[in-house]
């Protein structure tokens, strides 16, 4: 009688095990969901303190003015017959309509001091910003809408500024127009009441408009003062527009229609430049009845944190699953290369360790820099893994090989969340260099050979 040989169990073969390994990778995306999900929750939790800060302090500041503003007189003659007579009649009405002017030069200089506040384990900047606008008018032309002169209220003119953070404005608001001083004051407008971030007037009392331009130009200065946060948003009104602004802080962004055409920035803050022409943006210098919305066409700087912990922290996780199939692959060749049997449940520690990296990091980036978090979490997973690992395989090559091995993929993971123009080549490269060492290796496995 032949001696037969028992056949090999496929739950201890090779293909098995790597079945096992590759749903357990899957399997521990949950968990890793969960953490991104703790993220989210935490980033909306920031926000939100956020939000509470800067209401309390002053939102953001967007802003437009000085503008002449004049009322006209308009009229409607409306056709009246009597039917018993079928004498016909005219009835003649009357309504005030305005006209708006906008400065020929505009200069404007803005000094912004940021300072930052916190609350628990929340950052949030504000600043506080002193505007200086200085220009000149050229005399209003109502020709354009063949208005006569006795139709214009010269003697009711008017100047008015509008901006959406009336809450922030420090102390009084004046212009120099005419060798005179006017104050502003708050107008109500169509809703007669103001909601957070809308539009609202400033204007000051009448002014003689035809005794004020006795001359073809009449300078004006106005100086106002914001406190606020986030973003600064003017429009330049000017038919040529000159801004300027400085500030101490050192991560501006520079967004809206208009970028600077000169900028320095330096540790100690910045400074930019603006020079627009009113051939540069699509409304004219002068309207009549009603300004149109001008959102659209401002200069804006924003002052903001550009990377928190938390976007760190999210674009950390996005590396996750490759940061456990990786480590999971370095242990499965490991084992398939010393022969040394290692449990689906051990997998399974390791991977929870794993998991864990993103837990700690999140929790002590919240009292500590990002770097010193990072730092802090990736030692003690690896130093857990380091000790779990050698007590499984017995030696100390290949736990030192794993330590090696961890510590070089989160550096090189640390590397590319830093990084923001070259991210993606960079990453590109080694992924396909941790590719061609993994099939460096492989190659030298006999696969129809291997056993449990």
């Amino acid at each position: 009688m032949e001696n037969q040989q028992k056949p090999n169990n496929f739950f201890q073969s090779t293909t098995a095990k790597i079945i096992m390994v590759g749903l357990l990778t899957l399997i521990l995306l949950i968990p890793l969901q969960y953490v991104k999900s703790l993220i989210l929750e935490r980033t909306e939790r920031q926000d939100e303190v956020i939000s509470e800060i800067n209401e309390k302090w002053g939102s953001d500041v967007y802003f437009y003015g000085p503008i002449l503003k004049i009322p006209y007189t308009t009229y409607t003659e409306t056709k009246i017959t009597d039917e018993k007579t079928k004498q016909v009649s005219i009835s003649r009405t009357s309504k005030t309509k305005y006209a708006y002017f906008f400065p020929d030069l505009l200069n404007t200089n803005a000094d912004v001091k940021t300072q930052e506040r916190y609350r628990s384990n929340y950052q949030s900047v504000v600043y506080t910003s002193v505007m200086n606008f200085k220009g000149h008018y050229s005399t209003p032309d109502f020709n354009l809408k063949n208005i006569p002169d006795t139709d214009i209220q010269w003697d009711k003119a008017s100047i008015i500024i509008r901006t959406d953070n009336i809450k922030g404005i420090k102390g009084e608001v004046a212009v120099n127009i005419g060798n005179k001083k006017y104050l502003f004051e708050p107008t109500t407008n169509e809703n007669s009441q103001f909601t957070k971030g809308q539009l609202a007037s400033l204007e000051t009392r009448n002014i003689d408009a035809q005794q004020l331009f006795t001359k073809k130009t009449v300078p004006f200065n106005l100086d106002i003062s914001f406190k606020g946060s986030e973003h600064i948003k003017i429009v330049p009104i000017g038919k040529q527009t000159n801004a300027k602004m400085a500030s101490n802080w050192k991560s501006p962004g520079f967004q809206g229609n208009f970028i600077p055409e000169d900028k320095t920035i330096t540790q100690d803050g910045f400074n930019a430049k603006w020079n627009i022409s009113f051939l540069n943006r699509p409304f004219p210098q002068q309207h009549f009845g009603k300004i149109p919305d001008l959102r659209n066409y401002t200069f804006d700087v924003d002052f903001v944190i550009p990377i928190n912990q938390y976007q760190q922290s999210e674009r950390t996780a996005k590396y996750g699953f490759l940061v456990i199939g990786l480590t999971f692959l370095i242990f499965f060749l490991i084992q398939t290369i010393s022969k040394i049997n290692i449990h689906i449940f051990q997998y399974s520690m390791i991977g929870l360790a794993l998991i864990m990296f993103y837990t700690l990091l999140i929790s002590i980036t919240e009292h500590s820099s990002f770097l010193l978090g990072y730092l802090i979490a990736g030692a003690s997973v690896i130093v857990m893994i380091g000790l779990y690992s050698f007590s499984i395989l017995k030696n100390i090559k290949f736990p030192a090989l794993i330590v090696t091995s961890l510590s070089a993929l989160y550096t090189f993971i640390y590397v590319i969340i830093q990084l923001e123009n070259y991210a993606l080549l960079v990453g590109s490269i080694g992924l396909f260099l941790i590719l061609g060492a993994v099939m460096y290796i492989s190659k030298k496995i006999d696969w129809g050979n291997t056993q449990s």
